[in-house]
């Protein structure tokens, strides 16, 4: 298509975001999952345009009394709330030319139903900016990616060769369809994301990012952690496709509900001129804010409730799509 995928810290037009939905996720954190999804969105719309997709008025209705009015609200079909992974990936090129890839979406291989509606929301999202559309015929969530839009894409074994997303593609298939879809030049395969992914069978936004070309933050453990084989595997796989590595040892565990959750800072969201943090009110925050600024040297970093939506698989990032802005 001529077109790539824009690196996260490339100017955006707005930020998509969706409204908590799903009951039988949520469960009795539901409403303390809208009140932490509006205030990952207040702090995102402090630096940009914002749409928040709701399933219906009444969810609608609560967005607008939560959110400040510069928040743009609609109501489309959806399932749940979980954007990067349903919504479309948007890709560039010169002359101002943008499209929206949608991926086929299966909620992480059947694992929460129904899920027919987030399965057609990024085809609708992509028309209701005005761009062309373009379907790719892989299952694939935006969370299972990250690319620095220079041509490189890091991803995780664990999640693009699961059985339950493409079964019939071989790993070879996958990187070439990824390469055509996203016009990368290559993809770098990391082996497995945190022991305590329940959801998501490894997606690579809870344990890396980039914030420049060439240069990946990266979860790291002590060895005897429950993630140091792990993330030293991924230390080597990164070096040994060239790319720079920033070691990341801030991980956060918290109760929610009883349940001892695994809250990851490094999915955080890179917006025009910001750095969206979860923090989970641990000791290792204040550590994780200072290292993720040190990273982002030119963006203001706000940290915003994470604990309840690492409960419910993600943060600040996995809630997020960005849309990049076009010139020329």
């Amino acid at each position: 298509m001529s077109l790539a995928m824009p690196a996260e810290w490339a100017p955006h037009e707005r930020t998509l975001m969706a409204w908590p939905a799903r009951l039988s996720l949520w469960g009795s954190q539901l409403a303390q999952a809208k009140a932490d999804y509006a205030a990952t969105a207040t702090a995102v719309a402090s630096f940009e345009p914002l749409t928040m997709v709701c399933a219906d008025e009444t969810a609608a209705a609560e967005a607008r009394a939560a959110l400040p009015g510069e928040v743009d609200v609609i109501v489309e079909a959806i399932d749940d709330s979980w954007l990067r992974d349903s919504g479309p990936i948007f890709v560039t090129g010169s002359g101002g030319r943008r499209s929206g890839v949608h991926f086929g979406f299966n909620a992480w291989g059947e694992k929460f139903a129904p899920f027919d509606r987030d399965a057609a929301i990024g085809g609708r999202l992509v028309e209701l900016m005005g761009d062309p559309t373009y379907r790719s015929p892989l299952i694939l969530e935006g969370g299972s990616i990250f690319a620095d839009g220079e041509g490189t894409l890091i991803t995780t074994e664990q999640c693009l060769l699961h059985p339950t997303r493409n079964p019939g593609l071989s790993r070879e298939q996958i990187e070439r369809q990824l390469i055509d879809d996203l016009g990368v030049e290559r993809v770098v395969w990391l082996g497995q994301g945190l022991v305590e992914d329940r959801d998501t069978d490894g997606h690579v936004d809870l344990i890396a990012a980039f914030t420049k070309p060439g240069e990946a933050l990266l979860q790291s453990q002590p060895p005897d952690a429950p993630n140091g084989e792990r993330m030293a595997e991924n230390r080597a796989r990164l070096q040994a496709a060239g790319l720079a590595v920033v070691d990341f040892p801030p991980l956060a565990y918290v109760d929610v509900a009883g349940e001892e959750i695994a809250a990851s800072y490094l999915n955080f969201y890179l917006c025009n001129g910001g750095v969206v943090v979860p923090v989970a009110g641990d000791d290792a925050d204040a550590d994780a804010l200072r290292r993720i600024a040190a990273a982002s040297p030119d963006r203001e970093v706000v940290g915003v409730p994470g604990a309840v939506i690492a409960a419910g698989g993600g943060g600040p990032h996995c809630i997020t799509q960005q849309v990049p802005r076009v010139t020329g």
